[in-house]
């Protein structure tokens, strides 16, 4: 008989968890307890009102209600001890005990795990005097950093203010925590998650997270506002030694010290010039780490669950998304970051969620009907693509339709966490056209324009390749031929955003032919290459639209379309997309070669020929415009150009 399984918490973390359990076919239910908006009825999630603070009476239910296992979300649950209650009830748990999780609740607990057991972190000084706290920062160069609990030095290189130190110990004078100093280290930072059993651990893809500093000079705080996996900037080798020696020896560790510990650990690292070192450690899913690793996941999480409840995570293989990239941009309430707690109607779900983007929701819920903000974290807007460049424009597109009326500061931050991922971006489009030629072909027939261009020389043909020119024909004496073959690059992305493609088969004639004129060559034929993720029904409507715009082209051109060639090569473009190259040969007499350098000379005039827009190189620099601006496809031209969008 299928499962039942409880999930505790309501953030964007507990929607994830819930949305990836409910894709198990063991489970008929996923309940999630107190949950948001977007686990309130959807499938197999349904939320609860059990009360979660009473463990007697949260025990009781899970046994009326034959919950299989409960998710504990939050740390401040895990430290409260619900895993230790319900298990006592007889309740199977995923997470660890009370005692484990001050691993992530505790600092001065978690540092001094660190060094007993030899595992590099930053030097740190512990304080149960404020007074002696701020006797010492002032006696080294630093600046203060308030981050919960404790104080980060950035580095030696600036002075605290006197003022500084005392606003610290006047606002921890009445405080019975202990203050913690710490070095600030310098290096990429990234997440490094596992599942673990209590004896075995099985790691997860790195993650990278983007992380701002609010109101720096007044109360700061410190949000996490983007995430994407698997973090590139940690080579295999690297993984393996931290795998070896860092989650080896915390694993080690914790059996040592008797803490019995059952969930997902998460540690925070960072990649210093002295090797890595452990910033944190978490005793749970992340936010937003949780949304980004999951949609990499292909395994049954119920499945891998239920193997570390049991122990037998030995037995496990994780089975992960190939070559995908999965990111996330966090929709934040503007009015709760300023101290104003205003709810905000949320509307555009469902269209964005057409474009193909998994929203999780954090502080939302369904009020009259209407979805409103309850908090601060909003949504988790995520996409998974081949690349990182890909998954953002997807993004970018749903964050476009997403309307949170009167946030002052959700997009902005979208926005700056755009321009955080571009970092990361490699050439990798322009090297699928030379890849996708190396692919294996399947070829797909469809009609040709009749009005293709024509040119003495082309016998007729009924576009079957490989096509002939007979070059005598053509009334040449003593030819050269010039040949030259291109991808059209980023304008062929964003025409596949916009969803316009009548155009981008003159785009490809024109980057080819140009580039024979410019030599003094006479364009003769030209040949098209169609590569696509998925060969479907769609298919042949848009390869006859991108064939009429080759074709008008060509007639412009003066010479023939011989044809193209269209292929299905899903190793090198996802299911609805595809790639165009485009291969033009001319002819020209021998000796009629430009530029004619010897008869250029000084004070000769130059001549300009205006252009009716970029060159296709120049979209590069519009897709990055994009990525780093508030403007999208969709915005409408300025101006009031009618309809007319900047996409089109």
């Amino acid at each position: 008989m299928a499962d039942r399984v409880l999930v505790i918490g309501s953030g964007g973390r507990e929607h994830a968890l819930a949305w990836k359990l409910a894709q198990s076919p063991h489970l008929k239910q996923v309940l999630v307890a107190p949950g948001n908006a977007g686990t309130i009825s959807d499938g197999k999630m349904s939320n609860s009102g059990v009360l979660i603070s009473n463990h007697t009476i949260l025990s009781q239910f899970c046994k009326d209600h034959n919950i299989g296992f409960v998710i504990a979300g939050p740390e401040t649950l895990l430290a409260a001890g619900i895993v230790d209650d319900l298990v006592a009830a007889g309740i199977q748990c995923f997470g660890p005990t009370a005692k484990a999780a001050q691993l992530g609740t505790n600092r001065y607990f978690t540092n001094i795990f660190l060094d007993q057991h030899g595992i590099p972190t930053a030097r740190w000084k512990a304080f149960s005097n404020p007074k002696e706290a701020c006797a010492f920062i002032n006696r080294i160069l630093a600046c203060m950093h308030n981050n919960a609990d404790y104080y980060l030095m950035p580095d030696l290189s600036q002075h605290l203010s006197l003022y500084e130190a005392d606003n610290m110990c006047y606002h921890s004078e009445d405080s019975s925590e202990t203050v913690i100093i710490e070095e600030l280290l310098k290096g990429e930072e990234f997440s490094y998650l596992c599942f673990v059993d209590g004896a075995t651990f099985i790691p997860m893809p790195p993650v990278q997270v983007q992380k701002q500093l609010l109101n720096e000079h007044q109360s700061p705080s410190i949000i996490e506002i983007g995430a994407f996996a698997p973090f590139p900037k940690v080579p295999e080798v690297l993984l393996e030694k931290i795998k070896s020696t860092l989650l080896q020896h915390i694993l080690e560790g914790m059996k040592q010290e008797g803490l019995s510990y059952t969930g997902v650990l998460q540690i925070e690292l960072m990649l210093t010039k002295h090797g890595v070192k452990v910033l944190s450690i978490g005793c749970h899913f992340g936010d937003p780490q949780c949304q980004i690793i999951l949609q990499l996941l292909k395994s049954d999480l119920y499945e891998v669950i239920q193997a570390a409840v049991a122990g037998q995570l030995c037995n496990s293989i994780l089975s992960w998304l190939d070559n995908c990239t999965a990111v996330s941009v966090s929709m934040e309430n503007g009015s709760y970051l300023q101290g104003h707690k205003k709810s905000i109607e949320i509307t555009g779900l469902l269209h964005a969620k057409e474009l193909g983007l998994e929203i999780f929701h954090g502080a939302t819920v369904i009020k009259e009907g209407k979805m409103l903000s309850n908090g601060n974290r909003i949504l988790t807007v995520t996409a998974v693509k081949q690349d990182i460049m890909s998954a953002l424009e997807d993004i970018y597109r749903g964050l476009a339709v997403i309307s949170i009326q009167g946030a002052t500061y959700g997009k902005e931050t979208s926005h700056q966490t755009i321009a955080f991922f571009r970092q990361f971006v490699s050439p990798s489009y322009e090297d699928r056209i030379s890849d996708s030629i190396a692919c294996s072909i399947l070829d797909h027939s469809s009609v040709l324009s009749t009005a293709r261009g024509t040119k003495l020389g082309c016998p007729g043909h009924d576009a079957i390749m490989p096509a002939f020119f007979d070059l005598r024909a053509s009334g040449y004496r003593d030819p050269i031929l010039v040949s030259h073959a291109k991808g059209i690059g980023s304008k062929l992305k964003i025409a596949q955003l916009c969803n316009k493609h009548d155009m981008i088969g003159q785009d490809l004639v024109a980057i080819c032919v140009n580039d024979l004129l410019v030599q003094g060559a006479e364009p003769l034929f030209f040949h098209g290459h169609f590569a696509f993720g998925k060969l479907d029904a769609g298919v042949t409507q848009l390869t006859q639209a991108i064939s009429d715009g080759i074709a008008e082209a060509c007639k412009l051109a003066g010479c023939t379309f011989l044809g193209r060639e269209t292929n299905e090569m899903p190793a090198t473009c996802v299911a609805g997309e595809y790639n165009l190259v485009g291969f033009a040969v001319g002819a020209m007499e021998r000796g009629m070669r430009f530029p004619r350098q010897g008869n250029i000379v000084s004070e000769d005039i130059v001549i300009g020929i205006a252009s009716s827009g970029l060159h296709h190189q120049g979209f590069d620099l519009v897709r990055k415009i994009f990525l780093t601006s508030s403007l999208h496809y969709f915005s409408p031209v300025p101006g009031g150009h009618g309809n007319h969008t900047l996409g089109m």
